[in-house]
């Protein structure tokens, strides 16, 4: 019951986030149950085994948006006073697991009625039964399957979200870290690196016809190794993001910097774990996306259906929206620092130019390695 007077009291833009996680728990819980309505249709094939499999990408997509928007609502952090009430670290993590299970239940419930009502099971076929074949129309729900899958989304972005946000106790013997002390730089940029040259190599491996018996839905008919390729390369973009937004602030701090340089690179050196992890994310889906674009344009098979396009703008979605909390979340705990420099007398043009300094150092690095990885992993495939 308190974490449905937390979801009913929140603020308006809290309350926007968890309908988008909603809405991204409802897309991918219709594509489970759309790889088992394929299962149906076509007893005994692979196919509704690579369709469930093409489905993990937007189901981690989605926990990682949700545990996003988990970790930045503010009705669910630690504040003064709560603890006397019985409202600790660890309440407070199991109310935000709570919340975000409420989320996804109320997204795979939709989706098991868009599901339903596509198979004719609620009001008759619409659209004169177009999607009545490849939803196994007419034939008997497994229950439990049906259960099993629309559970999937909800309980993972609920334990994920707990172990994310789990009270830390700190190890005997340190001291808490020094407020005003620069940053340390974030780590896994070695790895990151090497995932990232793993994940391309694995791709031109796999788009050699080494695995020419697993075809993946909407790669253009490419092989399934192709896809953990991807994954590899994404998850190495990811921990990079870090290591690479914290030089960017770091290098606009060289070479005899001004006060707005200096202000632009600690803030980017502050918010390289908050911000570069979700950018490397988004620049992983931009070159996978140009990856399958210049497929498509140089002649390969056009195998996008709506399935696939719809888990494709999923994963694009929730990616975007990731990195748009996290900015969001950053401003928002920038304000004491604005409200502090606005009473010193610091004009409004500074502030604005700080923040185009940031995003401009951020496109002059992220854009050229996007294309980069993009060119890349399109090379096997149009061979």
């Amino acid at each position: 019951m308190l974490a449905l007077r937390l979801v009913r009291g929140a603020h308006p833009l809290v309350l926007l986030r968890r309908l988008l996680v909603a809405a991204t728990s409802a897309g991918t819980g219709f594509l489970l149950l759309c790889a088992l309505g394929h299962a149906l249709a076509h007893p005994g094939s692979t196919g509704a085994v690579l369709r469930l499999a093409w489905c993990a990408l937007p189901l981690a997509a989605t926990v990682y948006f949700a545990v996003t928007v988990a970790r930045t609502d503010p009705g669910t952090k630690p504040r003064p006073g709560l603890a006397s009430v019985g409202l600790g670290p660890g309440r407070l993590m199991v109310l935000s697991a709570m919340t975000t299970a409420v989320a996804c239940t109320l997204g795979s419930a939709v989706a098991l009625l868009c599901f339903l009502h596509l198979r004719g099971d609620l009001t008759g076929l619409p659209f004169d039964g177009a999607a009545a074949g490849a939803l196994g129309a007419g034939r008997p729900l497994p229950v439990a399957a049906t259960l099993t899958l629309l559970v999937l989304v909800p309980l993972a972005a609920s334990v994920t979200t707990a172990l994310t946000l789990r009270p830390r106790r700190p190890k005997p013997g340190t001291e808490p870290p020094d407020p005003d002390a620069p940053p340390q730089s974030p780590g896994g940029l070695p790895w990151g690196v090497a995932l990232l040259g793993a994940g391309l190599a694995v791709e031109a491996y796999a788009s050699g016809g080494a695995t020419a018996g697993l075809r993946v839905p909407g790669a253009g008919g490419n092989p399934a190794g192709v896809l953990a390729g991807w994954v590899l390369t994404a998850v190495g973009l990811a921990l990079a993001g870090p290591g690479l937004t914290y030089l960017c602030g770091h290098l606009l701090q060289t070479a005899r910097p001004g006060a707005l340089r200096l202000l632009a690179g600690r803030v980017l050196m502050r918010e390289a774990r908050r911000l570069g992890q979700p950018l490397g994310v988004v620049c992983a889906v931009a070159s996978g996306t140009y990856a399958l674009s210049t497929l498509h344009t140089a002649g390969g098979p056009a195998d996008v259906g709506p399935f696939s396009t719809l888990g494709a703008l999923l994963v694009a979605g929730c990616a975007v929206l990731t990195l748009a909390t996290a900015a969001a979340e950053g401003r928002r705990s920038r304000t004491g620092v604005q409200e502090a420099l606005t009473r010193l007398g610091a004009p409004a043009s500074v502030l604005r130019g700080c923040a185009a300094l940031r995003t401009g150092a951020l496109l002059v690095v992220f854009t050229p390695l996007t294309w980069l990885v993009a060119e890349l992993a399109a090379m096997p495939l149009t061979r």
